[in-house]
């Protein structure tokens, strides 16, 4: 073998990358002293892209496929190495392999509770996260903005920028959205889709862009989970004094199986009705002195009926206003009245409410 033959066996032949690690974005070609020799192959594999840099300077971008490596197919590095007519010896470059496929199961959340104002409970501290998916679309402008010299570059030497990135603008989106707290969990995809839209720029400065972004939870304080989860307790329970009596009934099985016998059962039975009195006490008190007579329920409401008049709504009128105009005829049984809770107008001597009204008003008197 001679010398040439020699020199030309340490050139590099074969450019290519195969993959292993799953969270590799870029990775550098090392070959010997990087010299490429003319007529080289470039293996290009699916989710892939090559990019050619000299001295610093993004060249020629390659997509998945075999290439052979010649001054047609370099007209970038050809121009920067003053190639004009071709070549036929080594060149040097560095040659970037970066990934292309999706990045998926990237986590994002809050390092610190979030204050937002709720239209309904106020000031309120929120933690959030999630993942997103994340993609190389230009690798030359990666490359250039992020991978500098380095000879590989994974998905965690980017990603918490990413997250810190991701998290800013989710916080953003949040407020800007106003969706009030108790309704956040039925908006995960609608707030995930306005997000994402409004990080396009972002991460396309960088040659990236973020294919989907997923809102795993949404977190209150514990404290303020607590106050909620009672809160749904007495709505559950709906009527106090109904929830009162039930205790109390459930309550007197238990004392009568004390030791004590019938004198525990009596006993418990007195003590569950004093709780009943107290409490009923309370509730309908409302803030009174103790010792202070229960305050009377309020007076019952008048029905209140609109009236018919030359094809006019008038009222409504209560029913001394409505006995009035009985009695000096304004109101007659034919007349169409409607309140609240009726199908439709209605003639008024049809309404058993207002059938006392026409009682001691005759009748029309008949044709002559």
């Amino acid at each position: 073998m001679g010398l040439w033959d020699f020199v030309k066996s340490e050139l590099i032949d074969i450019i290519q990358w195969l993959d292993d690690t799953g969270d590799t974005m870029v990775w550098r070609f090392d070959g010997h002293d990087n010299e490429i020799k003319n007529g080289a192959q470039l293996i290009v594999r699916p989710g892939q892209a090559a990019v050619f840099v000299n001295q610093g300077q993004v060249a020629d971008v390659f997509g998945p496929g075999r290439h052979e490596l010649r001054t047609q197919n370099l007209p970038i590095l050809s121009t920067l190495l003053g190639w004009k007519y071709g070549f036929d010896s080594p060149f040097k470059a560095d040659v970037f392999f970066v990934a292309t496929k999706q990045f998926t199961d990237q986590k994002w959340g809050t390092k610190t509770p979030v204050m937002l104002r709720d239209p309904e409970f106020g000031p309120v501290r929120l933690r959030a996260f999630g993942t997103y998916v994340v993609r190389v679309i230009e690798p030359a402008k990666f490359v250039a903005q992020i991978v500098g010299t380095n000879g590989m570059f994974k998905t965690g030497d980017v990603g918490e920028q990413l997250r810190s990135l991701v998290t800013s603008r989710f916080i953003d989106a949040l407020g800007e959205a106003k969706v009030p707290m108790l309704d956040l969990a039925s908006r995960y995809d609608e707030i995930g889709a306005f997000i994402r839209g409004k990080m396009a720029e972002d991460f396309g400065m960088w040659g990236l862009e973020l294919t989907q972004f997923l809102i795993e939870n949404i977190a209150l304080p514990e404290e303020v989970e607590k106050a909620l989860d009672k809160r749904s307790s007495m709505g559950v329970i709906g009527d106090m004094g109904e929830y009162t009596r039930f205790q109390t009934a459930e309550s007197i099985p238990l004392a009568a199986s004390n030791p004590g016998g019938t004198a525990g059962a009596g006993m418990g039975m007195g003590m569950g009705f004093a709780m009943a009195q107290q409490m009923a006490a309370a509730l309908g008190q409302q803030g009174s002195q103790p010792g202070a007579a229960p305050t009377p329920p309020p007076l019952p409401q008048q029905s209140s009926y609109f009236v018919a008049v030359d094809g006019q709504q008038t009222g409504p009128h209560g029913m001394d206003a409505l006995r009035q105009q009985a009695g000096a005829g304004a109101l007659g049984r034919d007349t169409l009245v409607w309140k609240q809770g009726m199908a439709a107008w209605t003639p008024a001597g049809q309404v058993d409410e207002l059938a006392s009204l026409f009682a001691a008003v005759p009748p029309p008197l008949p044709p002559q």
